[in-house]
């Protein structure tokens, strides 16, 4: 099974996937932009973009990435991992359950002064990110369209971490 935690920047998925795992026996955080990561490293570099999940190798990969861990490990993968854009959602979706993959699609969810506030005051990327702060307008399109009618929403604006791992852990094993 897959556990797919998405969300904008701010919401909390790094640090709520990790607790998620420590909850659920047998799981594993997998960090899908770690194969952007390995698609970044490419030399001579594959062409501009502004967000390696436009390069269509990306969404296959992670399917493949995540099938084959499953495949060796079993259990459970926990994967943090924004993904706004529906048709992504839909490729990647489709390519899990073609291998039979059970995915639960949940969605932090931080009203956007929140969201403002945690990258503000976020001493590991750094305050006021540009690049995460860009983010906020488009997933609250994607929330607004499509996003929120996807996953089960954990509405982060008042919860700890600890408080939305538990939630999710829960509705996993319930």
């Amino acid at each position: 099974m897959i556990v797919w935690i998405n969300g904008t920047h701010g919401a909390g998925k790094t640090t709520t996937s990790a607790l998620v795992q420590q909850l659920l026996p047998g799981s594993r955080v997998f960090d899908a932009e770690k194969v952007g990561e390995t698609l970044m490293d490419i030399t001579p570099g594959l062409p501009g973009t502004d967000n390696f999940q436009h390069w269509p190798p990306w969404r296959p990969l992670v399917v493949e990435t995540a099938r084959r861990v499953l495949d060796y490990t079993g259990g459970t993968l926990v994967m943090p991992m924004t993904v706004l854009v529906e048709e992504y959602w839909r490729e990647i979706s489709a390519g899990l359950a073609q291998h039979v993959i059970p995915v639960r699609h949940f969605v932090l969810h931080a009203d956007q002064e929140t969201l403002r506030g945690r990258i503000a005051g976020d001493t590991v990327v750094g305050p006021n990110s540009s690049f995460r702060l860009k983010y906020l307008e488009p997933y609250a399109e994607a929330a607004r369209t499509w996003l929120h009618g996807e996953a089960e929403v954990v509405d982060t604006t008042h919860r700890t971490p600890a408080q939305a791992a538990l939630q999710i852990a829960e509705a996993v094993k319930g």
